[in-house]
């Protein structure tokens, strides 16, 4: 009797068991896990994706967590987590749709992101979908279902202004909610701000207290024909420099390098009549984060921009460590080095400890 009832005991703890190990397995579980590595001991560990390219321009891989150091404020960190492995990306997409997209852009714009999304992107990853003109829109929230998608970005119709700055003021928090570990945002612009509440200067601050890698296309018909590109390899821009240690709160204090202001609309501003592609701008949204700015002189080069993009994020390289900063919302230097000085390496430059 004993016996009988000692087995029954061992077959529901067993079932138990098994029901909790199928829970931590499930998807939903796992994509909670991913959102943010954490030591058992709840240290946080900060997260850094590296692009690494050659004088040429081209992809380094095959790269090792040895051939990597990363410094803190100056100080070399122990890398506690690499991969030169691909992984899943939570990826925002952000459409100007505004009346100046109008036409040859717009289908462009279209055909360029349906592949991108189907044949490009891997299929574990997930998206989601602004759009903006007068002002923002989640056309489509969170899915990996790129029918819906398609179906979406087919529906789109150009008109009104340029509210970009609200639009990626809205876009980093959900960017930052995605379930994989690498979180990025692509922009894609034909023209200035021309209406929104938000400065380029809180939006910017917004990206560098998020993990987000923030790239942006920006499509300049008649700008100068010098301008050249940031694909991998291209020229280095001089970076916004930061004051250390940076106090959190909305502004940046003390002396620093003048951020670019905003344009029409972007925090009360008088409204600017030059309305074509802020490049200044959409760099001092990308360039910290890790990401990029891209100026192209036509809409029919959104397709290997695009293209450029999607296999930058596939041939990254992953490194997380552990950071003693205290929680005290200040902001913290981060530098990526290989030890061959001869490749270049893209990064984000820093984060918020809060």
């Amino acid at each position: 009797m004993a016996a009988s009832h000692t087995a029954r005991l061992s077959v529901v703890s067993a079932l138990a068991l098994a029901g909790i190990l199928a829970v931590v397995a499930s998807p939903a579980v796992r994509g909670q896990q991913d959102s943010r590595f954490r030591f058992k001991t709840g240290v946080d560990l900060v997260n850094v994706s590296a692009t690494v390219t050659d004088a040429n321009g081209r992809f380094v891989r095959s790269l090792t967590r040895d051939d990597f150091v990363v410094y803190e404020d100056g100080v070399p960190q122990p890398v506690s987590y690499f991969s030169n492995e691909r992984v899943p990306v939570s990826l925002g997409i952000a459409l100007d749709t505004s009346g100046s997209m109008a036409g040859d852009k717009i289908r462009s714009a279209q055909g360029a992101l349906s592949r991108f999304l189907v044949d490009l992107l891997g299929p574990d990853d997930e998206i989601f979908l602004y759009r903006f003109s007068d002002e923002a829109v989640l056309v489509q929230d969170w899915t990996t279902d790129r029918g819906r998608l398609q179906w979406q970005l087919g529906r789109i119709s150009p008109r009104g202004e340029t509210v970009l700055y609200d639009t990626v003021a809205e876009s980093i928090p959900l960017a930052q909610s995605g379930h994989h570990r690498k979180k990025a945002l692509v922009i894609i612009s034909d023209g200035n701000d021309t209406g929104s509440q938000t400065a380029v200067r809180d939006v910017r601050q917004l990206i560098l207290e998020s993990e987000v890698l923030v790239y942006a296309v920006g499509i300049d018909g008649g700008g100068d024909p010098r301008l050249s590109s940031q694909r991998p390899g291209g020229p280095r821009w001089p970076p916004i420099q930061l004051p250390f240690p940076w106090p959190g709160g909305r502004r940046v204090p003390g002396p620093r390098q003048p951020l670019p202001q905003p344009p029409a609309g972007g925090g009360g501003g008088a409204r600017n009549a030059d309305e074509r592609v802020n490049e200044q701008a959409l760099r001092a949204m990308t360039d910290e984060s890790g990401g990029r700015t891209e100026v192209i002189r036509s809409a029919a080069d959104l397709d290997p921009a695009t293209a450029s993009i999607a296999d930058e994020l596939s041939r990254q390289y992953y490194l997380a460590y552990a950071s003693a900063a205290p929680k005290d919302g200040r902001w913290h230097d981060i530098r990526v080095e290989v030890r061959n000085r001869s490749y270049h390496v893209r990064a984000r430059r820093g984060y918020v400890a809060s």
